[in-house]
């Protein structure tokens, strides 16, 4: 029966809400061969499932990246977390990881394709899944949805938009991989019917390309039939940096009358601030600003006009509503990024975009490539949208069996697959192969 989300239920005032039990699932979920301008996804993708329980019995679900390095983090921050209240998740940010900056600085963040790695963000993207937990568990303790927790909905629908992706029509050969219907989509025509299936499916009204993968003259003829394809709807170009400035304004000027958007263009605040004081396209952005540190430098020299947020690495919800406070104040954009996510991570993002306002752009999602879940019923796309639950916390429950299969498939795996790298599997495919150097074009 659905619960409206309106009242809290009082008896949960007496709950003893201590966390008693931590549960992290690390689990290897089917991904298509999607290409970006790092390679191609493998056949498996690492996330980690976060399962708090408190005293009285009550299950927060969170979900994050499953890489090893994260599930070095997440071990030691599971066993402190026993004996303090799901209620304390002030408490929960001030705990030290003890993050070696040194694992990662300066390294290329190949799983989400977010810039350069720092220790903060490896940091935030553990603590954002302990934090929607945390969340989740709230909610169903006090009968409260949680966009109540957040200071209530301003939509009963979160649009999505279709993410299309340069993809061949299967993994290559020899390599283990589940199959998909998806087909080959390696030039214009490829990509609108990829497109058109997406619209068929779920019934989306806007578009993005991956890009970053072919010459961008190649790329300029895919929006450029899309925009044919589809008139009046909008698009967007993601090219992940690959791109010289004089490269970005040559797209920004051939595509400006199609383009909502052009996403990281190419890398840094600086080349992005040269590209938009070059061109009236919007500039928006998941890769130079992805910490509040980064925000002052972007938005003085008016680098972006849109901020991607992603809460698995801005470090969860609140900090997203956060965030777009700050944009809000700067006269800057807001809408969401997403990563190679399932369903606990889209109940996230539908929850906490319901509450922010001014979100006039449609959320990325990769859902709907991803044939696998852990939710006991998966979260469907109606005209591109997502329905707001009003149940308790997220509003979705979880498959054990599904999620106790993944788990065998990365405990069974020989650690190949337990940390992403794009460049890797495109060299299973062209040995040899060198990580691309940035700008590529």
């Amino acid at each position: 029966m659905t619960n409206h989300g309106q009242q809290p239920n009082h008896q949960s005032a007496t709950r003893d809400l201590t966390v008693a039990e931590v549960r992290l699932t690390p689990i290897l979920v089917a991904d298509p061969p999607l290409l970006n301008t790092q390679g191609v996804h493998q056949p498996y993708t690492p996330r980690l499932i976060v399962e708090i329980v408190t005293a009285d019995g009550v299950t927060g679900l969170g979900e994050t990246y499953g890489d090893t390095k994260y599930l070095e983090l997440a071990r030691p921050l599971a066993e402190r977390l026993i004996g303090r209240s799901v209620m304390d998740v002030n408490g929960l940010f001030a705990i030290d990881l003890g993050v070696d900056a040194s694992r990662v600085q300066g390294e290329v963040d190949a799983g989400g394709l977010r810039g350069v790695q720092s220790a903060d963000k490896l940091r935030l993207s553990v603590l954002s899944a302990f934090e929607v937990a945390c969340l989740d568990a709230q909610g169903k303790a006090l009968g409260l949805p949680v966009h109540a927790l957040l200071g209530g909905k301003l939509r009963d629908t979160v649009e999505y938009s279709a993410y299309l992706f340069y993809k061949w029509a299967g993994h290559p050969a020899g390599v283990a991989a589940e199959p998909d219907d998806w087909g080959a989509a390696l030039d214009p025509a490829g990509i609108v019917a990829q497109a058109r299936t997406f619209k068929e499916r779920y019934g989306f009204g806007s578009f993005k390309l991956k890009g970053g993968v072919f010459p961008p003259d190649e790329e300029i003829a895919a929006v450029r039939a899309l925009a044919e394809a589809f008139p009046g709807h909008p698009l967007r170009l993601d090219p992940n940096g690959a791109w010289s400035v004089e490269t970005s304004l040559k797209v920004a000027r051939e595509l400006g009358d199609v383009l909502e958007y052009l996403e990281d263009p190419t890398l840094g605040t600086p080349a992005m601030a040269e590209v938009s004081a070059g061109t009236d396209v919007p500039l928006a952005t998941n890769m130079c600003v992805t910490t509040f540190g980064e925000i002052k430098e972007a938005f003085t020299r008016d680098a972006v006009q849109v901020v991607l947020s992603d809460h698995h690495y801005w470090g969860g919800l609140r900090n997203t509503h956060r965030l777009a406070a700050v944009c809000a104040a700067f006269g800057v954009g807001i809408s969401m990024h997403s990563n190679t996510h399932l369903g606990i991570s889209l109940a996230a993002m539908t929850q906490v975009a319901a509450t922010v306002p001014g979100l006039h752009h449609a959320c990325d999602s990769h859902y709907p490539w991803q044939s696998e879940d852990v939710l006991t019923e998966r979260l469907v796309f109606t005209d591109g949208r997502v329905v707001v639950s009003d149940e308790p916390g997220l509003g979705v429950a979880l498959d054990r069996d599904e999620l106790a299969r993944l788990h065998r498939r990365w405990a069974e795996d020989d650690g190949a697959l337990r940390d992403r790298d794009d460049a890797a599997a495109m060299r299973v495919a062209e040995p040899g192969r060198r990580q691309p150097v940035m700008p590529r074009w």
